[in-house]
């Protein structure tokens, strides 16, 4: 045992490696708290503490009455270069993807808008809410803002399938470059409809801009991200020579 693990993080870690290696397959029941008592020779409580751990981090789904089990995989989304759009990257993994459109308007660019997108106060801008689902679940709620003069009259049918792929085939914008600020939050009421989870799950959170070639700001985003159902990958390219 690792000396630096308490004993609840050490349990965590043996079924987590369970879960990951394939020894316990999604879907199936792991041991009772009993059983995993005994086997580590702890109590009840610590063995309790390690499965609403891995309960609430997605990897395990506790049922009454019926016991706890090993939860789908989450959904991988890839943060460095990908050319793969959402549903592409969803589906790769056996998932059915779906965009579902909430809102759709124009509104006047506040102070912060006008900061993100490099507008004058009161420009119009497009307020576009989404929510993404793998397999029926939510799992990211997003409010994109798209300057009207970039793109005017963006419509429902851009908004859910590829809002980048509409930006570059209707209105010939290229996203050249994203900066992405990444943060941990709780869920709040209102995030919690729309992503069908319980208050203070953690998300992650996630401020994007996106800019053409020229570095003009072609949209700014605020994505919230499901902890329990999605993780990210991020691949970087080193250059190999010495």
């Amino acid at each position: 045992m690792n000396k630096n693990l308490s004993l609840h993080e050490f349990i965590k870690e043996e079924l987590l490696t369970s879960i990951k290696t394939g020894h316990y397959q999604i879907g199936e029941k792991i041991p009772t708290e009993m059983e995993l008592c005994n086997r580590f020779n702890v109590s009840r409580t610590t063995v309790r503490t390690a499965l609403n751990q891995l309960t609430q981090e997605g990897y395990l789904a506790r049922h009454q009455g019926r016991g706890t089990y090993v939860a789908d995989q989450k959904v991988k989304q890839t943060l460095s270069h990908t050319i793969k759009r959402y549903s592409d990257q969803v589906a790769i993994q056996g998932k059915k993807p779906k965009i579902m459109l909430l809102g759709l308007q124009v509104i006047p660019a506040d102070q912060h808008l006008s900061h993100s997108l490099s507008i004058s106060r009161n420009d119009a801008v497009q307020r576009i809410e989404r929510i993404r689902l793998a397999d029926k679940d939510p799992t990211q709620y997003e409010v994109s803002y798209i300057p009207w003069s970039m793109a005017p009259g963006l419509t429902k049918k851009h908004a859910e399938t590829s809002l980048y792929a509409a930006l570059q085939e209707v209105f010939g914008l290229h996203i050249a470059k994203t900066t992405e600020q990444v943060e941990i939050t709780f869920a709040n009421e209102r995030i919690c409809s729309h992503l069908r989870c319980d208050a203070g799950l953690p998300l992650f959170y996630i401020e994007t801009t996106a800019e053409d070639k020229h570095g003009n700001k072609i949209e700014f985003s605020r994505s919230y991200f499901r902890g329990d159902k999605t993780n990210f990958i991020i691949e970087r390219l080193y250059d190999q020579n010495p």
